[in-house]
């Protein structure tokens, strides 16, 4: 049973003990295999595609509710138009100008 005490450096040769000291230089430590590069870029470009994904995703929602608001306005707009047309003319005018209209739009769009 022998105790493996922690191998002691010694004094560093320029005397700066303060500082980390320092691992030899090997440039090839770092590098990968073609296969592990080319499944890193498919893994990002797949990545990237999911994330254009809920982009469009989130920027449909976002026309869909736009498009929601003004086809409201604009029924809105319309109703008071016809509340306005029904105080000057007989009621029975404006139902058929509005059926006239709608024809009308139909026809046009």
């Amino acid at each position: 049973m022998s105790t493996a005490a922690p191998a002691s450096v010694g004094m560093r040769k320029n005397g700066k003990n303060w500082h980390a000291s320092k691992k030899a230089f090997r440039p090839t430590a770092g590098l990968k295999s073609y296969a592990k590069r080319m499944q890193e870029r498919v893994d990002y470009s797949n990545m990237k595609e999911r994330e254009k994904e809920l982009r469009d995703e989130k920027q449909a929602d976002r026309e869909k509710h736009i498009q929601a608001i003004k086809d409201r306005r604009a029924a809105k707009e319309e109703k008071e138009r016809y509340e306005k047309m029904a105080e000057k003319m007989h009621r029975k005018r404006v139902e058929r100008r509005r059926r006239r209209e709608k024809r009308n739009k139909l026809l046009n769009s």
